[in-house]
């Protein structure tokens, strides 16, 4: 089953055929005006305007008429009055109703309709055949009109408090330009932003939004990035550098060369995300989910029961009979149960991507409440993910510009951090790297390939233990690690080359956020694949106990598997291919921005900030919006129990039937602010300080 975006009804995705997809994600819709405000919402919040401006009008000479301008035949023109009013702007709801119909299923267009036109139809009938009933011949199309016109007006309401909640959205979808300066046969011409194909070369100038993910290829320039990493301070670009759509260049301009387009690109996939995590379904929405499938029909049985009842036994006449009816049908609004959750998960979505983080389920947001064991890979993470080589030791005559040749083409493929050091210091020396083949990848220990016809292979100590003349080579490289370095040895055709110390720096801000974490109540562990020397140097700096040294991807993956057999939730925040199993192993997983796709597609959380402290974020935020969504449940509930029995009669001991000379307006009163009010209860997580 699958819910409504719009009112959040159920509705049975394999019966309803009204669909639509966004960002290669399938929507289900209870009505086709469900569809349409999804699709068109500006178009349908004028034309609900013009509806309005018809049904209030009419809807007020219509209360004039019935109370104070009574003349002949005035009864005709109620009726026809009325009509427009039931028919015209009110045919949204009889759409609605067929549409529900067709699809098997139930909506709140359905309640609307069969309310009033319950009222209407009576009345038409009094005024139609007045010598078919015996009773006061009572009217009722003022009830009718200003039911419709009520509900009209909190459609209004609700739109414009959704289109406050969605504003993280709006601003989103203003950050992707129109238009680019694309370089055509050698000219600079401007061009519509989505027919910009891979391969493009742009020109950005200062104050241009980039408009898609690139490299710089040519200039210098700062980047604001604020927008989409949430970092505040602006980013040195040069030539190489990964700029993102979305952000904006500040001072020099630059060439860029376009490498993810359209819907591939960073900001497309923040949108996409922020989207798709207000129609995730959280654990805590499972009863609301039961109770609006099965809603629609038992309001409507406790309708009809409590007007039999009381026509029956409580000889209250037909015209009250039907007045119970129509007031219950039109008080209860299953709208709040849908829209509690996905109004929650909207704002608090799109507050949390403003700080740069992404969260992409949003059942990630109850599952963070309930950690209390974090696992911090290293590099990336706790430390910089740009190690930088710090030295190099030739052996058997080689020289360092051979061992930075060779050990640069081969890691060529990698998309490992100290890979990419590698390669970054044979360029920065004039070496280029040559195009290997036969690329092989050992996970957790390093990488093999043929360069130039020769057997090249560049890993840690793990790597060539049975390797010949490993002996020698490993004693080197234990000297480098034991002075914190990550030692790789590099072997040409099975004899130790050269080895390479590569150095990763500590973040700043790791260990105020491992101290932030650990007063939290979380345990924190740290696994990394590096040697013990450089992983008890990183521990011990940033105040973690726990933790693993050379670690392979599945090691990690039981450690996380071992923290849960003992009891704990566990998080694991990690950024590259070899944190994958982990990240999916992890009751949830956190994954860094600048990290691998794969690692970004095994993570239920994308930190578009390397910052720990972002971890701290994200747990704020989730009690924040937890809170939110038990609230708006909490009201959905009791309104619906403490208002529906009033309507069904619970007040006619205490003040008579008079009451429902006005009850069946005041139902649609509350009806139509029930949900604003959910939705403008979410809305206060945008005033959440994490």
């Amino acid at each position: 089953m699958a819910n409504d975006p719009i009112c959040g009804m159920y509705v049975d995705e394999y019966e309803t055929k009204i669909v639509d997809t966004r960002n290669g994600r399938k929507y289900y819709f209870c009505s086709n005006a469900c569809r349409i405000k999804f699709e068109r919402p500006e178009k349908e919040f004028k034309h609900l305007k013009i509806m309005l401006a018809i049904s209030w009008p009419l809807s007020i000479l219509i209360l004039l008429i019935t109370y104070i301008l009574h003349f002949e035949f005035y009864l005709f023109a109620l009726l026809g009055l009325s009509a427009i009013v039931q028919f015209y702007p009110g045919m949204k709801f009889y759409k609605g109703l067929i549409d529900a119909v067709r699809n098997k299923s139930t909506n709140m267009d359905m309640l609307i309709a069969i309310g009033t036109s319950a009222a209407w139809a009576y009345s038409a009938f009094v005024v139609i055949f007045p010598s078919l009933i015996t009773a006061s011949h009572g009217v009722y199309f003022d009830s009718s009109a200003l039911i419709v016109t009520l509900i009209l007006t909190g459609d209004y309401l609700q739109h414009l408090a959704e289109k406050n909640a969605t504003s993280a959205l709006d601003k989103l979808f203003a950050m992707q330009p129109k238009t680019v300066n694309v370089v055509r046969q050698g000219k600079i011409i401007e061009e519509q932003t989505e027919k910009v194909v891979v391969g493009d070369i742009l020109v950005i100038k200062p104050g241009d939004r980039i408009p898609v993910d690139g490299t710089v290829i040519e200039g210098t320039s700062d980047v604001d990035e604020s927008t989409v990493t949430g970092e505040s301070m602006p980013v040195k670009k040069t030539v190489g550098d990964a700029v993102i759509s979305g952000t904006i260049n500040k001072s020099g301009s630059f060439k860029m060369r376009a490498i993810k387009v359209g819907g591939d690109t960073t900001l497309s996939q923040i949108i996409g995300i922020v989207e798709a995590a207000a129609s995730n379904r959280v654990p805590i929405q499972k009863l609301a989910d039961k109770v609006s499938a099965y809603f629609v029909p038992v309001v409507i049985f406790v309708a009809i029961a409590s007007a039999v009842l009381w026509g029956v036994f409580g000889s209250v006449g037909i015209q009250v009979a039907i007045l119970i009816f129509v007031s219950v049908v039109i008080i209860a609004c299953p709208c709040a149960f849908g829209i509690a959750t996905p109004a929650a998960l909207l704002v608090g979505s799109g507050r949390a991507s403003s700080y740069g983080i992404l969260i992409k389920k949003g059942e990630a947001i109850e599952t963070a409440l309930k950690i209390n064991a974090i696992v911090l890979d290293k590099t990336g993470t706790i430390t910089e993910g740009s190690p930088e080589v710090t030295s190099i030791l030739p052996l058997d005559g080689h020289s360092e510009n051979d061992i930075l040749f060779y050990a640069a083409s081969a890691e060529q493929q990698s998309e490992h951090p100290i890979a990419k050091a590698i390669i970054r210091k044979a360029i920065v020396i004039g070496i280029l790297p040559s195009i290997a083949k036969d690329f092989s990848h050992n996970e957790g220990k390093g990488v093999s390939a043929l360069v130039n016809g020769k057997t090249v292979a560049v890993g840690n100590i793990n790597m060539f233990k049975e390797v010949k003349g490993a002996g020698y080579a490993s004693d080197k490289a234990i000297n480098m690690q034991n002075e914190g370095n990550t030692a790789l040895i590099c072997y040409l055709d099975e004899m130790p080359m050269g080895i390479i110390a590569v150095s990763d720096p500590v973040r700043k801000d790791s260990k105020k956020g491992i101290d932030a974490l650990k007063s939290m109540g979380m345990g924190v562990y740290m696994a990394t694949g590096d040697n013990k020397a450089v992983a008890e140097r990183v521990a011990k700096s940033v105040g973690i106990e726990n933790y693993i040294a050379e670690a392979s991807p599945m090691s990690k993956a039981e450690l996380v598997k071992k923290l849960q057999t003992e009891g704990n939730i566990v998080a694991v925040v990690g950024d590259g291919i070899n944190d994958a199993p982990a990240l999916t192993q992890a009751d949830l997983g956190i994954a860094i921005g600048a990290g691998t796709e794969i690692a970004i597609d095994s993570g239920s959380v994308v930190l578009m900030k390397n910052s720990i402290n972002d971890i701290v974020k994200l747990l704020r935020l989730s009690r924040s919006i937890t809170g939110k969504i038990k609230q708006n449940l909490a009201w959905a509930f009791g309104y619906n129990i403490a208002l529906i029995p009033l309507a069904a009669g619970a007040l006619i001991p205490f003040f008579g039937t008079s009451i429902y000379d006005a009850l069946p307006i005041l139902s649609a009163v509350a009806m139509a602010l029930s949900s604003t009010i959910v939705v403008t209860n979410s809305l206060l997580l945008k005033r959440t300080k994490i």
